[in-house]
């Protein structure tokens, strides 16, 4: 892909500033950046030494290949703008990197001639070095025509990644799969840190890394198989004296709780190992628990309008 060494990122970002020093050890000259926050240029003096950091137009006028690494909603109007006051050009490689959209955010490009790429890395940034490392074998999902599978496929190999083929209709789907399993992890985690820490656990991470570690690649091995605990035992009781001790807990974390042993109670009966009269129960209980959230907090919203 020598035609394409010359690379510009918009949005020197968690996403692009990593992307961008990852092609630069696999030989792309990166000849611009744009990134307006320090922790931009932060990011950029770190991982790109040297590199310019420039206005959106002026990386685009640059670029062969320009990867556009900006939130899911700035992309339109972005791609849009360039487009119009003619800092794209034909032959000119437009990459983004939004898991949710497809090509149809890059028409504008493609209608002055340039070659629209979708590529969204599967994986989590901190924007520092250490993701560099991540890069290698992670999956990147991948939507572009007949004409640009090459590129696509060889840039995901100059990153280190692996290409899976992404139709441009399952593009928001399979984003929300992603965002659903890692975002939603992270959430779930964080609360059941902060549960322990109420008990006076000094060291929550230490107490679930060993359980969570070997949850995860159970579920990724068995799937549903893997579930285990009192929804799946029908243990109708437990089930009632965790929602009464989590009783003082933060509204969102309760919230969470329900909905995942709902969820949790549906794949046991779908599995077999819950009977339905078990989970009949079991959501009576969980629908009980909102209930009385719910009249907490329509109770202290009263007490704090003096209603």
């Amino acid at each position: 892909m020598k035609s394409l060494h010359a690379v510009g990122v918009i949005g020197a970002g968690r996403v692009g500033a990593v992307l961008a020093a990852r092609l630069r050890e696999a030989g792309h000259e990166i000849v611009a950046v744009s990134g307006r926050s320090a922790a931009s240029r932060t990011r950029t003096d770190t991982l790109l030494p040297g590199v310019p950091v420039l206005t959106p137009a002026q990386v685009a006028t640059r670029a062969d290949l320009l990867l556009l690494a900006v939130p899911d909603d700035a992309l339109p109007g972005l791609v849009a703008e360039l487009a119009l006051d003619g800092h794209l050009r034909p032959g000119q490689v437009v990459a983004h990197t939004s898991g949710r959209h497809g090509l149809g955010v890059l028409a504008a490009a493609a209608h002055v001639g340039a070659r629209p790429v979708a590529l969204h890395p599967a994986m989590t940034f901190t924007g520092t070095d250490v993701d560099l490392a991540h890069l290698s074998g992670a999956v990147f999902g991948l939507t572009a025509g007949e004409d640009e599978r090459e590129i696509a496929e060889t840039l995901v190999a100059d990153l280190g990644g692996r290409p899976m083929w992404v139709r441009d209709e399952d593009r928001t789907t399979y984003h929300a799969a992603l965002a659903h399993g890692a975002n939603h992890l992270v959430t779930i985690v964080s609360q059941a840190m902060q549960i322990l820490r109420r008990t006076g656990a000094a060291d929550p991470a230490g107490v679930l890394r060993p359980l969570l570690t070997a949850a995860l690649e159970n579920a990724l091995l068995y799937e549903d198989a893997a579930l285990t605990g009192p929804v799946v035992r029908g243990d109708i009781e437990t089930v009632r004296a965790h929602l009464a001790a989590m009783a003082d807990q933060p509204v969102p974390t309760m919230d969470a709780y329900v909905a995942m042993a709902r969820a949790t109670s549906a794949h046991a009966v779908a599995d077999g190992r819950l009977d339905a009269g078990g989970a009949v129960e079991i959501r009576r209980i969980l629908r009980e628990s909102e209930w009385d959230v719910l009249a907490t907090l329509v109770a202290d919203e009263g007490t704090r309008t003096g209603a």
